[in-house]
């Protein structure tokens, strides 16, 4: 009998989106840039033997959820539209791991851009 795998790691790396973050005039008045890095964690037993789509967790899916959410909504917070992305990531019942990372791009004068991370563990 063989040992359980590891889990699988699905990486949703630096998609790029345009939205309406933070609390100064301008920033509620403009959209700006983000980027958003996601990775989910499941065990992925069956469709390691599979070819079956529903077999394996839809990042696809995934992916077009974070998208809507973040173009189709206003945020005053990077660590509320964090949570609201980490809440879609660790949504499915398979996820034994999830972690986001977005960061709001040109926050800072000197810096490339500001990032916050929020990690869920089932």
């Amino acid at each position: 009998m063989s040992s359980p795998q590891p889990d699988a790691i699905i990486r949703i790396k630096n998609l790029r989106l345009r939205t309406f973050i933070g609390i100064k005039e301008e920033e509620i008045a403009n959209r700006q840039d983000i980027v958003v890095n996601v990775a989910i964690h499941y065990p992925a037993d069956k469709a390691r033997a599979s070819e079956d789509i529903n077999d394996a967790l839809n990042y696809r899916t995934i992916t077009k959820q974070i998208i809507q959410l973040v173009e189709n909504n206003r945020f005053s917070l990077l660590e509320k539209l964090t949570q609201d992305v980490l809440d879609i990531a660790c949504d499915h019942p398979w996820v034994s791991y999830a972690e986001v990372e977005i960061d709001k791009l040109h926050a800072l004068r000197y810096a490339d851009s500001v990032s916050m991370t929020m990690s869920w563990r089932r």
